[in-house]
């Protein structure tokens, strides 16, 4: 292996048995790479949210928290870190499933380490390329542009206010309902201003554990606490003359609030642990899905940090405002599913009716998640009732596009008849693939007999 950058690797291991920890570090650090030991998933997780790790190495079966649990918040909260899986004869079906869910390797208990070196350095580079590649993209410009697909009057006021600001320093607030796209018009703005070439760095304020924010946002010196192992740049440095977009930053606590106050009026901050005082000057851009308003009339959120955030507020309307846009959004998801998938489909008008007759409280992202979905289960050369949930299908259709659509039932027994068939009479592939319970589905079945 190259002795260079690559051996600076963070591995993690995890593994309750003391004498797989103790030859697999030997190994590993004996190859230059820096490595994090833990005896159980739950205390992997947290060197995980404190230190920056490039690949994991855990054992299936595990106290408190095991290798799956492991593997399932790996994939939530630090997507693209692979994840290499130990485990006994007994458990290879589950690490075949890993497998399929997106793991990068498995190995059977003892492994084999010159296999596991070479599966490794693999998974790193596949990593280092990842983030090259996505480096290359901003430098090129392949990212500068983020459009924002509407053409209602209330996307159109977005799309507006978006190109106003985005050469401007000034904090922006972007409010809305979850699943609108705040993050998307967060990126619009940055990506379409003089900053393109710059950082975007995103902290989601909910997703982040309330011990741990301070340090994912300021940073920390070697030994600032247990753990502390060494120094970590925060997301504010990260940023540097870039863009910060602070997710849901509605959650943040009140401590933390008098914090990023004093950061955004000083211009300056430290490191926990740390006497340095760090320049700041990165653009603040903020997402709640909150009434910030409301929130400082309770005490919950402090008022100068409203006024100091609130510069410019662009609010993004529910999916249910623009149902107009509905087609358009629809059709650019297609496109990008059945380009991955490598598949030629198209929505029917009766289709296009049911999902013009859902109320989408999901919005947005709902509404992507559902023609991912659709497009996964396709098995023809258009989106049917077959792959759409069963929440769409039941929803009561408002009373001006029911004249034109079948009856719910008619499409139940559509649906029921479809999927049996393409499941080739099997009850339980179908009932999964209409995303419906075995209960429901014969109950549905009786109907289409």
């Amino acid at each position: 292996m190259d002795t260079g950058t690559a051996n600076k690797a963070n591995i993690l291991i995890a593994d309750d048995e003391p004498n797989t920890l103790k030859v697999l570090s030997a190994i590993l650090s004996a190859e230059g790479y820096n490595v994090f030991a833990s005896p159980d998933g739950s205390e992997a997780m947290e060197t995980m949210d404190r230190q920056s790790i490039d690949a994991v190495i855990t054992d299936l079966r595990m106290p408190c928290t095991d290798g799956m649990g492991l593997f399932d918040f790996v994939m939530r909260r630090h997507p693209g870190v692979p994840v290499i899986f130990l485990t006994a004869y007994g458990t290879v079906e589950s690490a075949v499933q890993a497998l399929i869910k997106g793991a990068f390797y498995y190995f059977v208990k003892p492994p084999d380490f010159l296999k596991l070196k070479k599966m490794l350095e693999r998974a790193i580079e596949q990593r280092r390329l990842k983030h090259e590649i996505e480096r290359l993209k901003i430098s090129l410009g392949c990212r500068r542009r983020v459009n924002l697909t509407g053409k209602t009057d209330g996307m159109l006021r977005v799309s507006g206010i978006i190109e106003s600001v985005s050469d401007s320093a000034s904090s922006v607030l972007i409010t809305g309902e979850t699943g609108t796209g705040k993050e998307l018009a967060a990126r619009a703005i940055h990506y379409g201003g003089v900053r393109r070439d710059l950082p975007f760095v995103a902290a989601n304020c909910a997703a982040i554990p309330a011990e741990l924010i301070e340090s994912e946002l300021f940073g920390y010196e070697k030994g600032a606490f247990t753990g502390a192992c060494s120094r970590r740049i925060g997301r504010f440095e990260e940023a540097g003359a870039g863009t910060l977009f602070l997710d849901e930053i509605g959650e943040l606590g009140h401590s933390l609030q008098s914090k990023l106050l004093r950061v955004l009026e000083e211009r300056e901050m430290q490191r926990l642990g740390g006497n340095r005082r760090i320049k700041m000057n990165f653009r603040l851009i903020c997402s709640t899905n909150r009434e910030l308003h409301a929130e400082v009339k309770k005490g919950n959120f402090r008022e100068d940090l409203f006024y100091r955030i609130n510069i410019v507020h662009i609010n993004m309307p529910p999916l249910r405002e623009r149902m107009e846009d509905l087609p358009l959004l629809a059709a650019e998801f297609l496109n990008e599913y059945c380009t991955r998938e490598g598949k030629k489909l198209s929505i029917p008008p009766d289709m296009m009716g049911i999902l013009l007759g859902y109320s989408w409280p999901g919005n947005v992202r709902q509404l992507r998640n559902v023609i991912e979905r659709a497009v996964v289960l396709a098995a023809g050369e258009a989106i049917t009732a077959g792959e759409m949930p069963a929440e769409i299908l039941s929803f009561k259709r408002r009373r001006g596009l029911a004249g034109s659509l079948k009856t719910l039932r008619e499409l139940e027994i559509q649906a029921v008849k479809r999927a049996l068939s393409q499941c080739r009479g099997n009850k339980s592939q179908a009932a999964r693939a209409l995303g419906i319970s075995r209960k429901s589905f014969y109950k549905k079945l009786g109907g289409a007999l």
